[in-house]
């Protein structure tokens, strides 16, 4: 994934910015809206969701990509944003946080290209303190239709999309119904936004 996303770093914002943008939206919106200054961004990549953070949000980005967080950095400097208070190297399934240092963890469009999500997902859960909210946006794979079809073909080619096309929900989610909120966002449903309170007792 290193390798996909150092070959991605100079383009992904002309490539994905425009496809990502509404779903990117959704869940800082989502964000603004919940109770807790500390928010952990989960794959940052180069930081397109930053300067939608409010102001009173105090934001720390990980990502696993050296060459993401450099055009990261960039764009907290060029924009002064001066909310984000870390843009870190680490890998989202060990991260080196203590237990409950976030209020709220996001990741978008990161389940699909670490290697055990359900790892990313304890990561996060341990990071984010009892009563926090970890929120996803991702692309889901169809169940059936054409989608399901052209999203099973392309699997082969995930190493070098640097995603996984047929991944599903339930890769993330062993209950989906421990969801709070599972709601699709533009364009055309692609992406969904899942948002999952972080109990105690949590499957």
């Amino acid at each position: 994934m290193r390798e996909a996303y150092r070959r991605w770093a100079g383009v992904y914002d002309e490539v994905f910015g425009a496809v990502s943008a509404a779903g990117r939206r959704r869940a800082v919106a989502a964000v603004n809206g919940l109770p807790g200054a500390r928010v952990l961004e989960v794959g940052v990549g180069t930081g397109l969701a930053l300067p939608r953070y409010a102001p009173e949000k105090r934001v720390v980005g990980i990502d696993l990509s050296r060459e993401m967080l450099l055009q990261a950095r960039k764009r907290v400097k060029r924009e002064r944003l001066r909310n984000v208070v870390g843009l870190v190297e680490m890998d989202a399934e060990a991260m080196s946080f203590r237990d409950a240092s976030f209020d709220i963890a996001v990741a978008m469009f990161t389940a699909t290209v670490v290697p055990d999500a359900r790892r990313l997902l304890s990561e996060m859960r341990r990071v984010v303190r009892p009563g926090g909210e970890l929120l996803f946006v991702n692309h889901f794979a169809a169940e059936k239709g054409v989608r399901w079809w052209a999203e099973r073909t392309l699997a082969p080619l995930s190493r070098v999309l640097g995603w996984h096309p047929d991944f599903s929900l339930g890769d993330l989610l062993e209950h989906p119904d421990a969801a709070a909120e599972i709601a699709p966002c533009p364009p055309f449903g692609l992406f969904t936004l899942v948002r999952v309170p972080n109990r105690m007792a949590f499957a």
